[in-house]
């Protein structure tokens, strides 16, 4: 049984379902840029639709700061979301909460899906506010949260309605929570997490936690430059934080401890121009020139960490290995997630990837749809991978408890 209800649990003919959703997509010129958190919440509100429910989504949109904005307003996305449905019709009620939504939610009929205004028209959306929790849970019988990419967030939407109401997680929650529990909960070992990004100041929680979990830690892009440089290598003129050299001797010291092996790059890509098409050369990392900037990994590095994944059971993967934006400083990127992808489709590996530059990098590198599990969220991906407890996640276990 798991710590949560699920669709399977609850009855919902006839029942008004309030489902909390995160479709705060890119919008260019009026439309939609990117379709995939609409295309990942269609599947739950078709089967509360196919089961009789009269759906009422849920979403926020943007930062209006609890005051109506007309650019933010979540009526262009029913059109998109109805096509993510097949075609089946999604009406906008103009309000969320109030006489008028409750008006509008009246006349909805089973089957029908109704998309309400952005919650954060309201500022009693991001206070938490009970007052606002109410008027919200007088538009529903039941809740569901398929937003887990808002989890980490204690908002009236995410936390509160769920202490008013039934509830349950939608399908891509349920998904988001057994794939995260499979890969650092009660994963098959060995399990190697692969950490990339720019600063080591915005994950030292997460490699904390990650070491006390994990059997082989590869940590690349540019926050590998401080734990070279904390080794005494020079990083030349590459992106660094020199003033947290003390954190990554610490992390690789109790990496040590833990039994868990760090794999740093062994060579690097390096350029003297941040643009696309610049001169660049593969060099050992002792040989980075004074002038050099690295901006990706080497392939030594790449075979290195290839070999890693063959010997494992279990991968996470949070951020890119270099300047993924920029040719030719993508290719460690992915090389390695080819790798991961391929060991991935022969079974040989649960792979769970997240975060918002590791969405855009795998889409560049083709493999998107080739790992066990990559998930839209950022925020909420890296606190659970941080270890810490997200608000609507224990809302919907808190409901669950007898």
């Amino acid at each position: 049984m798991t710590a949560f209800k699920s669709l399977d649990d609850i009855e919902v003919a006839g029942k008004r379902v309030l489902v909390r959703v995160d479709l705060n997509v890119p919008m260019r010129e009026g439309a939609v840029g990117d379709t995939t958190r609409i295309d990942r919440v269609a599947p739950t509100l078709a089967e509360l639709a196919r089961r009789g429910a009269r759906v009422i989504v849920a979403s926020h949109f943007g930062r209006p700061k609890g005051k109506p904005v007309a650019a933010m307003s979540l009526g262009p996305l029913a059109e998109p979301l109805s096509q993510a449905l097949g075609g089946h019709p999604v009406r906008f009620i103009p309000h969320c909460v109030g006489a008028e939504a409750e008006a509008a939610v009246a006349t909805i009929s089973p089957g029908d899906v109704a998309l309400l205004e952005n919650l954060r028209f309201h500022a009693g959306e991001e206070a938490n506010d009970p007052a606002f929790a109410d008027a919200l849970a007088r538009l529903a019988d039941l809740y569901v949260n398929d937003a887990f990419s808002a989890a980490h967030r204690a908002h009236a939407s995410t936390t509160a309605v769920a202490e008013r109401l039934p509830n349950a997680a939608g399908l891509l929650m349920q998904a988001e929570l057994e794939a995260l529990g499979k890969a650092l909960q009660a994963p098959v070992r060995p399990v190697i997490a692969v950490v990339g990004g720019a600063k080591v100041s915005t994950k030292l929680a997460l490699l904390a936690n990650l070491i006390e979990k994990v059997d082989c830690l590869v940590i690349g892009g540019a926050m590998a430059n401080t734990f070279l440089h904390a080794q005494g290598v020079s990083v030349g003129a590459s992106l660094h934080e020199p003033d947290l050299a003390a954190d990554a001797r610490r992390i690789m010291g109790e990496a040590e401890s833990a039994g868990c092996e760090i794999v740093l790059p062994a060579d690097v890509v390096v350029t003297r121009e941040f643009r696309e098409g610049a001169e660049c050369e593969t060099v050992p990392t002792a040989d980075v020139p004074a002038e050099g900037m690295i901006l990706d990994l080497g392939p030594e590095t790449c075979k290195r960490i290839e070999a890693v994944l063959a010997e494992s059971r279990t991968l996470v993967w949070n951020g890119p290995l270099g300047a993924f934006e920029i040719v030719p400083f993508d290719r460690a990127t992915a090389t390695c997630a080819l790798a991961a992808a391929r060991l991935t489709e022969t079974g040989k590996l649960l792979s769970v990837a997240g975060g918002g530059d590791t969405v855009a990098a795998f889409q560049g590198a083709g493999v998107l749809d080739a790992f066990s599990y990559v998930s839209t969220a950022g925020g909420a991906f890296l606190e659970w991978l941080e270890g810490r407890t997200l608000p609507g996640v224990a809302a919907l276990e808190a409901a669950r408890k007898p």
